[in-house]
């Protein structure tokens, strides 16, 4: 007797290409048997019309708390990473979710950025994206060089990192604009070493040289071919602004001579971020990027900036201001639809959906049990629906991909770019036998995102159920309060 059937539902599994109706039974939070076969079952689900497929895999989740898992269940996810940024101390952040419990799997990288501000302004590491934005306040860990001490101490705490765990390398090299090739040619090196990837904040988002996208996707190519090391590319879309049809070029020639680059974007035409972020204080900002002050919007309160006078009196004050930034009209403008398409769909690209924490109007993260969430808790759209607007415009309105295709770009795409540093990820993003059960159950005719940027925490609609290791986190649609089956996600560290 299994623990639970799937009843004939669309089974798909985007590495055999199996696209047909059949079942699935699940025993101890692993997928026993995928097909048509008879046998009974503790619980029965019967997905009639419903799509059965693997979990979705993100690879860039900020949240990293229940409240946070909660509303990324219901946009079909099932492991829920920390790789842009990463944390420091890994082992700490690890044992703490545990503790706590977490609904979704969950893991991180290791934080390079958290790492600098530790061996060059001395202070305290916290395990938190907030962190860094705090530590805006002395900027030398952002601005300055390493010297050769401090760059001894950044590149053992990171490598202490990866030892306790870490799923690669946070590079949010963007934040960070006084480092030089020479530290960042030494942290590549000490990915290839360890075979773990890099998740790349590519130096420059800008139009026009110099410092432009462009010579920032350059860059990053050179690191890959003089290390040898993985880079994956985060938020392809947001740092490639007007210029991504030249990017996408870029990278498409380097991956044809064999350099290992891979490549993530979400379907929307705004992104987020903390205002300390040094993008916005540059005087200019409306040249080098093509948007107006007023594109960008606090998301506590919904203000919209007027000046730089104004932006930089809030990075002073509060460096860890969460904001919007509006950097394509996709809602008005075609062409803009068309730019953010090429990122979105471009050959091999995964989805993640840099997915922000929920912040109150004080600006503090929340990180409660209540469900559903605060009226008051306010973050990015993508933090709700980027899987779920996905499917919705990409799969079902627009056709411009396959199920089997759409599902490679949620979970097993993912899964694969994670295999070398985490051999736990051959067993995700897969409907197969053996497999983990993180199993999403949705109608695609109806799968769609709620949330917009006048109602940030309308949770998706479609999913019908939601199995992580074998468990319901969501039935018939409705959440299930009490499920707490997330498992971390570790990195392995070879001897060197």
């Amino acid at each position: 007797m299994f623990d639970l059937v799937i009843r004939n539902g669309l089974l798909v599994d985007p590495e055999t290409g199996l696209e047909q109706v059949g079942d699935v039974a699940v025993q101890d939070g692993i997928i026993q048997r995928v097909g048509s076969f008879s046998g009974n079952a503790q619980r029965e689900i019967d997905a009639t019309g419903l799509v059965v497929a693997p979990g979705f895999i993100d690879l860039h989740a900020h949240g990293q708390c229940v409240a946070s898992d909660r509303m990324q269940a219901f946009d079909g996810v099932t492991t829920s990473l920390e790789l842009e940024v990463g944390i420091l101390p890994v082992s700490n952040w690890y044992a703490r979710q545990q503790e706590r419990g977490r609904v979704l799997n969950y893991g991180a990288s290791v934080a390079w950025a958290f790492a600098r501000i530790s061996a060059m302004i001395g202070r305290p590491v916290e395990p938190s994206l907030s962190f860094m934005g705090k530590c805006y306040d002395d900027p030398r860990w952002s601005e300055n060089t390493a010297s050769s001490s401090e760059l001894r101490d950044i590149l053992s705490l990171v490598g202490q990192g990866l030892s306790e765990g870490g799923l690669g390398i946070g590079i949010p090299h963007a934040y960070v604009p006084g480092v030089g090739a020479k530290e960042l040619v030494d942290l590549c090196t000490l990915a290839k070493r360890h075979e773990v990837p890099t998740y790349t904040h590519i130096a420059y988002s800008s139009n026009i040289d110099p410092r432009s996208s462009i010579e920032a996707y350059t860059r990053l190519i050179g690191y890959a071919g003089a290390t040898g090391a993985h880079m994956h590319i985060c938020h392809f879309n947001s740092t490639s602004l007007l210029d991504i049809r030249q990017a996408a070029e870029l990278v498409s020639t380097a991956q044809k001579q064999g350099l290992n680059i891979t490549v993530e974007a979400y379907p929307y035409g705004t992104g987020s971020t903390v205002i300390g972020s040094p993008l916005f204080g540059e005087a200019a900002f409306r040249e080098r990027t093509g948007s107006p002050y007023t594109a960008i919007q606090r998301v506590d309160d919904g203000h919209r900036f007027e000046s730089r006078e104004e932006v930089l009196d809030v990075q002073r004050e509060r460096p860890d201001t969460l904001v919007l930034w509006h950097f394509l009209d996709v809602e008005s403008d075609p062409s803009a639809q068309d730019l953010l398409d090429v990122s979105v769909l471009y050959p091999g690209g995964v989805i993640a959906s840099d997915a922000m924490p929920w912040t109150l109007p004080d600006g503090s993260v929340y990180e409660g049990l209540d469900w559903p969430l605060p009226e008051t808790a306010v973050a990015h759209p993508r933090s709700s629906g980027t899987f779920s607007r996905f499917l919705r415009e990409y799969l079902r309105e627009r056709s411009r991909v396959s199920l089997c295709e759409a599902m490679r770009r949620c979970s097993l795409g993912p899964a694969k770019i994670l295999e070398t540093v985490s051999p736990q990820m051959r067993r995700k993003g897969r409907l197969q036998e053996r497999c983990d059960a993180d199993i999403v159950v949705f109608d695609a005719d109806t799968i769609t995102d709620r949330a917009d940027f006048a109602a940030m925490n309308r949770p998706s609609e479609g999913v019908r159920y939601l199995l992580v290791n074998g468990q319901s986190v969501i039935s018939g649609g409705e959440l299930n309060r009490d499920a707490f089956p997330g498992q971390p996600v570790r990195g392995y560290c070879g001897v060197v």
